[in-house]
């Protein structure tokens, strides 16, 4: 859905557990925290706070830990 950055909550290099907030979204005057999808390192962050985001829109990139 839409919407817009309104916080980032890591930083890159950072290591994260699955499940872990990652970034903050509002859409549609509520704020949902998007998480870790999976354990690994912060590789990447595609957006800033304030900027307009759209469905499907990469937002950031963690490498996932191997196995």
């Amino acid at each position: 859905m839409p919407g817009l950055v309104v916080d980032i909550l890591v930083q890159v290099g950072e290591t994260v557990a699955a499940g872990s907030p990652l970034i903050v979204v509002e859409a549609m005057k509520m704020q949902n925290a998007l998480v870790a999808p999976v354990s690994g390192k912060v590789a990447a962050i595609a957006v800033k706070p304030g900027v307009a985001v759209e469905t499907g829109q990469l937002l950031i990139t963690v490498a996932a830990d191997a196995v």
